[in-house]
């Protein structure tokens, strides 16, 4: 009997036909003899997602992501997936007597023609390899279907399943209906791999087609295929994006887990490999637990434990987590757990909490790449950071300024909200509306950022306290004793921030010059984190919120 799936409501879905199919035409890869494929509930779950469809019968997602950890299982369900589409009854026809959605194969449109592709022909051979074992000889498919495998295609009759390389120059104007992007962790700009990509999703585009990745956890900063595709979905969880056609499905390890520690590591693993997961007690992310899977858990254990073994890789390859590149400032991983933390406190910020603010503002570094402007807050009696307002520029807007006037007014409604004891900015092109802002609240301010300038502090490059304010913040980041609440731009811009030498120290830039990746909101809650510090140490740790203010929740933009 089917089960409920996983997403809320009743969304219609071919998913359910296509199981039928897999099950009743395909042969378990690696079995000695035919076997029926049987798959995990959680690939299931994905496939009953991938097939969704609206009220019009159309495809919710052209678009996929499928990530998880080294040997979960990914290359077997993208092999039952490609040959789905080559013949099964994977295209909308109508609807039942019942409301039902029913299926066509391609043929009755279309010459199906499907890719595995890959950045070289070595990992195009992690999904064709499955996927030829699931065309087992003694397979029912042969029954019904025209099907004859070769090396590097398989002939079906009207239609083919090729395996293709970035290097391969026939692409380019090929209508394939499903195409398969593995590994694209590893599809970068100097492998041609963003071009590739761009050329296989415009090639299923032109004939209403869909192409799904699977990578394993990239490294943030190197520009792959795979982080731009994280990139697009964090737009559309933030309601940033145009279009969410975009299936995002990726589970990583918990934030906290340790890999020093057999237990910790042990518990993470089995989070991460979810159904995959060989424990005795069964998975943990379904109840009643599912069966036993085919991984073993403890044998990875002992892999990530042994100190030869990389340890970024263990978490990238096992955990699946999306760990820092070399000359990052912080790891997702770390940002994660002190968001996690957050929320495990309960926290939220609350009209009267006594706050410091950090600044740091942007005019524009050339006509038509302005960065942002942030204003960030951090309670003093336990150093959350939160979001009070980011100004992001709109990339299609080459003239955007800061919008000085929102700015003002947004200052003065949190000095009116919050009881605010320090506030310092970044003069830096801003010294005319920072004097302003002395005048205004410098005498409201409890700490200063110096007695002839209380808010002006420390222009980034000239000031050799930088680093070491940079270097306090990341330690109490990496420690998981900051907590930070979400927001459209604060994590991201912490997690876009690299290191640089400079002759003061290392300071934090964007990735290089031009990117489009901000990082203003991480400089101005390390501002707003050492004006907090300096509350701490003038004595205010235990200052309460004066009697008869509100205590209201207060909404942070």
């Amino acid at each position: 009997m089917p089960w409920k799936p996983s997403f809320e409501g009743e969304v219609p879905t071919l998913g359910f036909l296509m199981l039928d199919w897999y099950s009743t035409y395909l042969s378990s890869p690696s079995a000695m003899n035919y076997e029926p494929l049987k798959l995990y509930r959680e690939q299931e779950d994905f496939i009953l997602r991938w097939y969704a469809l609206n009220e019009q019968g159309r495809r919710q997602y052209i678009r996929g992501v499928l990530q998880r950890p080294r040997g979960w299982g990914k290359s077997p369900i993208l092999g039952a997936i490609a040959i789905g589409e080559a013949l099964g009854p994977c295209v909308f026809d109508g609807w039942d007597a019942d409301g039902q959605p029913v299926g066509k194969p391609w043929k009755t449109v279309r010459q199906p023609l499907v890719d595995v592709a890959a950045s070289s022909d070595d990992q195009t051979g992690n999904t064709w390899t499955p996927l030829l074992e699931m065309l087992n000889p003694d397979a029912p498919i042969y029954e019904d279907y025209f099907v004859e495998p070769h090396g590097s295609y398989i002939d079906l009759g009207w239609g083919r399943i090729d395996r293709v390389t970035s290097s391969a120059r026939s692409v380019k104007g090929r209508p394939s209906v499903f195409v398969v992007l593995d590994q694209t962790e590893t599809w970068v700009q100097s492998n041609g791999g963003l071009k590739f990509a761009d050329t296989l999703r415009s090639n299923a585009g032109k004939v209403g087609g869909t192409t799904l990745e699977s990578p394993n956890a990239f490294y943030p900063g190197e520009g792959s295929v795979a982080e731009a595709s994280a990139k697009f979905y964090a737009d559309i969880q933030d309601g940033k994006a145009k279009d969410d056609s975009l299936l995002y499905d990726h589970r990583e390890a918990p934030a906290d887990t340790d890999i020093d520690n057999y237990d910790s590591c042990y518990e993470g693993l089995r989070v991460s490999y979810g159904d995959s997961s060989g424990d005795p007690r069964g998975c943990v992310i379904h109840n009643p637990p599912c069966e036993p899977g085919h991984v073993d858990i403890g044998r990875n254990v002992r892999t990530i434990m042994d100190p030869t073994f990389d340890r970024q890789l263990a978490r990238s390859d096992y955990l699946n987590q999306i760990v820092k590149a070399a000359d990052a400032w912080l790891s997702k991983a770390d940002v994660d757990a002190c968001i996690d933390l957050a929320r495990t406190q309960s926290t939220m910020i609350e009209e009267g909490d006594v706050i410091t603010l950090g600044f740091d503002g942007s005019r524009g570094r050339a006509k038509g790449n302005a960065d942002a402007t942030a204003l960030i807050g951090c309670r003093v009696s336990d150093g959350a950071l939160f979001e009070i307002k980011v100004w992001q520029p709109d990339p299609k807007d080459k003239h955007w300024t800061p919008p000085i006037m929102e700015i003002e007014s947004v200052i003065s409604h949190t000095f009116n909200t919050y009881r605010v004891v320090g506030f310092y900015a970044d003069p830096s092109k801003w010294d005319v509306e920072v004097a302003r802002w002395e005048a205004k609240y410098g005498k409201r301010l409890r700490v200063k950022a110096s007695q002839k300038n209380p808010i002006a502090a420390w222009p980034r490059g000239r000031d050799s306290r930088v680093p070491d304010w940079l270097v306090r913040l990341r330690d109490s980041i990496e420690n998981h004793t900051v907590p930070i609440l979400t927001g459209p731009y604060l994590a991201s811009h912490m997690l876009n921030a690299r290191i640089r030498k400079t002759n003061l120290g290392y300071l934090i830039y964007k990735a290089f010059p031009e990117s489009p990746d901000k990082i203003d909101a991480a400089y101005a809650a390390t501002i707003a984190y050492r004006a907090r510090t300096d509350a701490l140490s003038a004595g205010m740790g235990n200052v309460r919120r004066p009697s008869g203010m509100s205590t209201g929740k207060v909404v942070i933009s």
